[in-house]
């Protein structure tokens, strides 16, 4: 069951940024700062961790997950450091995603080469 809910969450949250790039006309680009944006937001609020618990992976995995990890690495970072903690806890709390992202991009690099269209 815990496949299902992470699949029906993901996917409302994907559904939800099709939406937004078809009716109003956003880009891509625009989606991901909203997304992240709004993940902050949530979390900040108190709204996101319910939806965490619930779905899993479904909702840490999507764009709004990265700016959930963001805020709670910002929280613990307050907690251990102080004021300081604002600016060094979220990039802890999300150093994971970004150094996968960096060596999934470098590979990818290495393997294929670009071309003009």
């Amino acid at each position: 069951m815990d496949y299902v809910k992470a699949f029906v969450v993901g996917g409302i949250l994907c559904i939800i940024a099709q939406i937004l790039i078809d009716k109003c006309k956003l880009t891509p680009a625009r989606i991901l700062v909203l997304y992240v944006t709004a993940g902050t937001a949530l979390t900040v609020l108190g709204l996101y961790k319910p939806l965490v618990e619930f779905a899993g992976c479904g909702a840490t995995i999507p764009l709004t997950g990265f700016g959930y990890c963001l805020a709670e690495g910002a929280k613990r970072g307050v907690e251990e450091f102080g004021a300081a903690g604002i600016l060094t806890g979220g990039l802890t709390g999300a150093a994971g995603g970004i150094t996968a992202a960096v060596v999934a991009g470098l590979i990818v690099a290495l393997i294929f080469k670009p071309r003009e269209k």
